[in-house]
């Protein structure tokens, strides 16, 4: 069988393939600890899954716009413009299965093939996999601790070319927590304005936040960079809603219409009760998002604790989401081998950071509960002193 040659340009993904092995390893009676999957281990919030049996039961269940719910669309809005500073209206919206389907769609909207796209590394590792899909050319730009896994202006900058049509910003970072400051928003938003290109903030994380850290969506800066802003971002992280398969995309009137235009043709619209869940989600009290990243700031503290505390890893504290990502180069090893190692050896699955473009990192997640974090350290421990 000849497949076409697009799928022999992207990688499966590691993060799906290890969790899955994990799980794998799990249901055959073997006691794992699991700091793979970036998926909360909270169950969804009450209120939100009673907003989505009451649509049931309403008969909310046939087709709906392929752009979304109306109610929906127009709570998005309202969040981002009470919430970030972004002046949208709802036709500015469109609702996609998960956040990772906003940025597939906005990638089949806006890049040609040979169109550049700028990816710092260490990136989420299905970016540079969807600008190959639509034959674009990622473009990827490393940073390292020294700035905080975080791109320069002058990098930036440097990196732009008269191909370049797209910047992805991700902040809180998924794989590395974390967050630029708000001047260092201001002075990509300029770089971005000055070489007149798009640029998409993946905000998926933004209330995951610790120690003060603000988050900042680029496109509030001003009528010049929110004219060149996306957000991408979703329910999954904040309201533990991952298998909802919710997100949404914001910008241009044009874009969000050519957008609406693919999932016409793609899925059609979102499952239409589950929408209603996550309009209760927008409009309901937050508390439940506090307490959820509550019991992540103590989670961070602790796994951050033993992590440091092991001789020959080490790791930045980060500032938002829920992941460590720290270097693994004094154990000799690459990311790939460490973590088949780790699993196989001490039933302790993390991702490999090669995924994520950093080949002498690991990420792990402690989206997980606090016994699963000590359990699992130990493990760690155990594993990286043999090899020390």
């Amino acid at each position: 069988m000849k497949l076409a040659a697009r799928v022999s340009q992207v990688t499966p993904s590691l993060t799906l393939a290890i969790a899955a092995k994990a799980k794998a390893l799990k249901a055959e009676g073997i006691d794992v600890c699991s700091f793979s999957a970036g998926e909360p281990d909270f169950d969804t919030p009450a209120h939100i899954k009673a907003a989505a049996v009451k649509a049931l039961d309403e008969g909310k269940t046939k087709y709906g716009a392929a752009a979304g719910e109306p109610k929906l669309r127009e709570a998005i809005a309202r969040k981002l413009k009470i919430d970030n500073g972004l002046d949208y209206k709802s036709e500015n919206v469109i609702v996609t299965n998960g956040g990772k389907h906003s940025l597939y769609n906005l990638m089949v909207a806006l890049i040609d093939p040979g169109d550049e796209v700028i990816i710092p590394a260490p990136y989420w590792l299905s970016y540079p996999e969807m600008v190959t899909l639509v034959s674009g050319v990622p473009v990827i730009v490393s940073t390292d601790a020294t700035t905080g896994y975080k791109i320069t202006p002058e990098q930036l900058r440097k990196a732009i070319t008269p191909k370049t049509k797209l910047f992805i910003l991700n902040s809180p970072s998924n794989p590395t927590g974390m967050v630029y400051t708000p001047d260092e928003i201001k002075a990509l938003a300029q770089v971005v304005i000055d070489a007149d290109i798009f640029v998409v903030s993946d905000e998926i994380y933004e209330k995951i936040l610790y120690d003060g850290a603000e988050h900042i969506s680029i496109g509030s800066l001003g009528k010049e960079i929110f004219d060149r802003t996306l957000i991408s971002s979703g329910f999954a992280k904040a309201y533990s809603m991952t298998g909802w398969r919710l997100g949404y995309l914001a910008g241009p009137v044009e874009i969000i219409k050519a957008a609406s235009t693919i999932q016409g043709h793609s899925t059609s619209n979102v499952c239409t009760f589950a929408q209603y869940g996550a309009i209760a989600a927008l409009q309901s009290s937050q508390d439940c998002v506090e307490e959820m990243r509550q019991a992540f700031a103590k989670r961070r503290h602790v796994m951050l604790d033993r992590l440091n505390a092991i001789p020959g890893l080490s790791t930045a504290k980060p500032d938002g989401a829920f992941y460590l990502f720290p270097d693994i180069s004094k154990t000799n090893l690459k990311s790939l081998e460490f973590c088949d190692a780790l699993l196989e050896q001490h039933q302790v699955a993390v991702i490999p950071g090669i995924a994520f473009g950093a080949d002498d990192n690991i990420r792990l997640s402690y989206a997980t509960d606090m016994a699963t974090i000590e359990k699992g350290m130990d493990r760690l421990e155990k594993f990286v002193k043999s090899r020390i």
